[in-house]
């Protein structure tokens, strides 16, 4: 699917089922605490802390960063932000400032 079918679906499926979008200092906050989710995961997966119960754990990290996109995408439909548009001007930002920089970061070399 592309990017731009998911905005749509997205703004469908809140209109079907959500009655209305929240608006975007809530949606703000639940992107923030979808993040906070994941970071929690992370932690237990990669990091020192533990699990209380044994979890799928790449199950539950798909659903975080599904949960993820999901508010990110809401909170740019509100915002008449085309996603693709931002990915591709992401790249080409990324591309141009840092088109040496990582190869000459002396952290990433083995």
């Amino acid at each position: 699917m592309e990017i731009r079918e998911y905005q749509k679906r997205v703004d469908e499926w809140i209109k079907k089922f959500g009655v209305r979008y929240f608006d975007e200092k809530t949606n703000g906050l639940i992107l923030m605490e979808e993040v906070g989710e994941l970071a929690r995961l992370i932690a237990r997966i990669y990091g020192e802390q533990s699990f209380k119960q044994e979890i799928h754990k790449k199950k539950a990290l798909e659903d975080e960063i599904g949960d993820i996109l999901f508010v990110l995408t809401c909170l740019s439909n509100q915002m008449d932000i085309n996603l693709e548009e931002v990915i591709a001007e992401n790249f080409s930002k990324k591309s141009k400032r840092d088109a040496q920089r990582h190869f000459e970061n002396p952290k990433l070399k083995e």
